[in-house]
């Protein structure tokens, strides 16, 4: 028989034992190896996969009874609450912060892999997302972290006997979880309402896990008042279809505000002052706060001016195909007048997700492309993934080189407490070679044996019986140079490039002097048979008998097998098509752990690649690069050698001692210079610093007078710009004009004429624009000189403007004009997406651009 009704029945726990559950409900726990050791003493079933509130529910009374009369647990457990009680309230590096700061940041992402017992992650986005809440802990900074509650989560992974990836969606029920449902002060759920089209209502309660001092509130449609739809559309992460999406968009970015004010309200935290998008899922999240400030008597316009100035938007993907995108009339039906967002123009929110300008299709709703109108301030995750970032989206730009486009770039970090192996954490400052190399081979020894016992449950599940499987007992080699391979298997990551010849890879493997072994894992998106016949390929090879010892696939990737893998690993493999990685963090979790990284110059490790640190994999470029099975062969074959050459030698010279040192000199460079770049303390802080507080500026700054000055003025700006010209430009050493040779060092004046039209002065700026010149006449490496009105206007209304080079670089070298809008509150001068060139100097669909 099946149960109708679900419900969990909790563990009355004595006084004396009432700080294990505060202990189990914060899930610092899941990084703080002291509160994980406690909880790893009460697991019935070891340490393996440790997750405290399961841990407690299963504790007998005879259990408690005894822990509860134990001196010496209970002052372990006095030890870990005031621990964590200090943790929670005492100032870090944010409250030791001088100048205004933000009160509070709100942190919107559609996943958030904080731990394994909280199973609300897909892959990388997720992760960083865990991670950079659990850094603001660290440093105190008051994030506010939304997303949504899956009662599916993502799928669980195994294999069928052929090898194809099979999915299974277990329920997850809340109260196993470590959450709890916020609730209004009567006692009864909190609950967020969105109106949908036809009269009907999504209705969401409101769940919180502590992620240390970071609330995460997370929406549940999983709630008696939804009609079955709409009951589940928190059912699972990326499933389902277009309109299904939708929703779970609507309810992630417009009933996540709503969230945020129910918490802040009940609890007396402070109002975000700033509204970060992580990625373009939550973009919606700006327009809901455009129907607030309607509300409050601001009109559209001035309403959108004050979102972008508190708003941060992260794009995370580098090709146009990893954007969402809705057709419009959908949109259009479920945010108009009788849907979620009444009052506020349709018209104007399809406005903001047009992707025409990008050359896209009419007909579409862009998440990102509206999430980079909603915002002031934007960035990627690395610094490469920035410059194909402002490359991608130049076209809501026009007129502006891609090197100008407003996207920065702050470089994804990892959180080392989480991901670090405790015997890593415990090395010393200068420890020796061969304390180095014993470590390396005791995390290797480890995760050989994990990896056996987890073969071992695949093939059983793959039906094989335990009889057929005494070969597993002999996979891996503790003493083999082991590489790592693990991330989502979408086809721009190759999981099967090191398949590409297959007999050379068998080669590499059966070494018989440096023999190599792989461990590889991960998951193909359930509607992407492409990716799961790459996996199917890879398994088929491992199964091989000639090279099962040395090559594993351990389905079913997740953050608990991960905390393994990383430390156990020698090299960490990484061979994404070039520039398609974002930015690639796996490969910096393993740096912590001292594992080496072979990888293509791509994300992070285009940025810090270093050969201590590792080898790059070079990549095909030019004819090579644009034949996709010439390129794969010519980076797999590149991929061979250098393992058969120079990582395979390096690890098995050994001295007299037996230790490799000029192995243990790259873990240890990669430990002591690499470590410090890759940390989520640092990216956080770069956050704060280069995106948070200024944000939290300016939308203090723009008070609602304000608000609807810089809106009149853009409006203006805009009816006027397309009177604005340049008319006569003169470059001179103020002998004679227009230059054809000038010397090193010499200091030519640039004199031109603007017109203005109805715009004034003070509306724009106007730069003469220098640098090296190409064959093509245009313009590297340029730099900006401000020119100054220089008289009155002319006959025409033509007014003056001058200023002086300085001619510091030989070689071909030139010089334009152009004419921006200016204004205080503008963060960026391309912001406006408004310039004006020399007639011979305009570019294609230069010119006025709703922003």
């Amino acid at each position: 028989m099946k149960a109708i009704r679900r419900f969990t029945v909790r563990p009355v726990l004595p006084d004396t034992l009432r700080p294990l559950a505060d202990l189990a409900h914060n899930l610092r726990w899941s990084w703080h190896e002291p509160t994980r050791a406690l909880f790893d003493s009460l697991a019935p079933d070891g340490p393996a996969g440790v997750d405290p509130v399961r841990i407690l529910g299963a504790l007998e009374a005879p259990r408690l009874a005894a822990l509860a009369a134990d001196p010496e647990f209970l002052a372990r457990l006095r030890t870990a609450a005031e621990d964590l009680d200090d943790y929670l309230h005492a100032p870090r590096w944010y409250q030791g912060r001088s100048g205004d700061t933000p009160a509070a940041v709100a942190y919107f992402s559609p996943e958030f892999g904080v731990a394994a017992a909280l199973p609300q992650y897909s892959g990388g986005l997720g992760i960083l997302a865990g991670d950079h809440l659990k850094a603001a802990s660290d440093l105190g900074v008051p994030l506010i972290g939304v997303g949504l509650l899956y009662r599916h989560g993502y799928f669980r992974q195994s294999l069928g006997r052929d090898g194809w990836q099979q999915e299974q969606y277990p329920v997850l029920d809340p109260g196993e979880l470590p959450v709890h449902l916020l609730r209004e002060a009567d006692g009864d759920p909190a609950r967020i309402t969105l109106a949908l089209p036809g009269g009907r209502s999504l209705h969401a309660h409101l769940w919180i896990a502590r992620v240390g001092r970071v609330p995460l509130l997370m929406l549940d449609s999983d709630v008696e008042e939804n009609a079955p739809g709409e009951r589940g559309v928190t059912d699972r992460l990326y499933g389902g279809g277009s309109e299904h999406r939708l929703l779970q968009e609507m309810l992630l970015g417009i009933g996540g505000v709503r969230a945020v004010r129910t918490y802040c309200r009940l609890t007396g935290t402070p109002a975000p002052e700033v509204f970060h998008s992580n990625e373009g899922h939550a973009g919606f999240l700006g327009l809901e706060r455009i129907r607030e400030l309607q509300g409050e008597g601001l009109d559209f316009d001035s309403a959108l001016e004050t979102v972008r100035a508190g708003t941060v938007f992260t794009t995370h993907t580098p090709v146009p195909a990893g954007i969402d995108r809705f057709e419009r009339s959908l949109v259009a039906r479920h945010l108009g007048e009788d849907g979620a967002l009444p009052g506020v123009d349709t018209g104007r929110v399809l406005a903001l997700g047009d992707e025409t300008p990008l050359g896209g299709d009419p007909g579409v709703f862009n998440m990102a492309a509206m999430g980079l109108r909603l915002a002031q301030r934007a960035n990627g995750v690395s610094t490469l993934h920035g410059a194909v970032s402002r490359d991608m989206f130049a076209g809501l730009w026009p007129g502006f080189d891609a090197e100008e486009v407003p996207i920065g770039s702050i470089t994804n970090g990892v959180h080392a407490p989480t991901w670090v192996a405790p015997e890593v954490g415990r090395l010393g400052d200068a420890p020796t070679d061969r304390e180095l190399w014993e470590l390396r081979r005791t995390l290797r020894e480890r995760l050989v044996t994990d990896v056996r016992d987890r073969l071992r449950a695949s093939w059983r599940q793959r039906g094989a019986a335990a009889a057929e499987l005494g070969w597993t007992d002999a996979v891996l080699d503790p003493d083999v140079l082991t590489i790592g391979f693990a991330r989502r298997v979408p086809s721009y990551k190759r999981l099967t490039l090191m398949l590409r010849d297959k007999d050379r890879l068998r080669s590499l493997l059966l070494h018989p002097e440096r023999p190599v072994q792989l461990v590889v894992a991960g998951k193909a998106h359930p509607a992407d048979d492409g990716g799961k016949r790459l996996v199917q390929e890879l398994v088929r090879f491992a199964d091989d008998p000639r090279v099962r010892h040395r090559i594993v696939f351990l389905p079913d990737y997740g953050m608990e097998m991960a905390r393994g893998l990383y430390p156990g690993c020698d090299v960490w493999l990484n061979n994404p098509l070039r520039p398609l990685e974002a930015c690639g963090t796996s490969g910096m979790k393993a740096a912590l752990n001292g594992c080496l990284n072979l990888s293509v110059l791509d994300g992070w490790w285009d940025e810090w690649f270093e050969p201590d640190f590792g080898w790059a994999i070079p990549t095909a470029d030019g004819a090579a690069a644009e034949d996709e099975d010439r390129r794969d062969d010519l980076e797999a074959a590149a991929l061979y050698e250098l393992i058969e050459r120079r990582v395979a030698p390096r690890f098995y010279d050994r001295g007299p001692d037996g230790v490799p040192a000029g192995w243990t000199a790259m873990v240890r460079r990669t430990l002591a210079d690499l470590g410090p770049k890759v940390l989520a303390d640092r990216m956080v802080r770069e956050y704060v610093e280069r995106l948070y507080v200024p944000a939290g500026a300016a939308r203090r700054a723009l008070t609602p007078d304000r608000a609807r000055d810089l809106a009149a003025w853009k409006a203006r700006v805009r009816e006027g710009w397309p009177r604005v010209a340049v008319d006569h430009v003169e470059v001179g050493d103020g002998l004679a004009d227009d230059l054809a040779d000038a010397e090193l060092g010499a200091t030519p004046v640039v004199r031109v004429r603007v017109a203005l039209g109805a715009l004034g002065p003070d509306d724009v700026e106007v730069q003469a624009v220098t640098g090296r010149v190409d064959a093509d006449d245009t313009l590297t490496a340029p730099r900006t000189v401000t020119l100054k009105p220089a008289g009155g206007p002319d006959l025409e209304g033509r007014l003056p403007y001058a200023g002086t080079l300085e001619l510091d670089r030989t070689g071909s070298f030139g010089c334009t004009v152009r004419v921006l809008p200016a204004h205080p509150l503008l963060a960026h001068p391309a912001e406006p997406g408004l310039v004006a060139l020399p007639a011979e100097a305009q570019a294609e669909g230069a010119g006025v651009l709703l922003r």
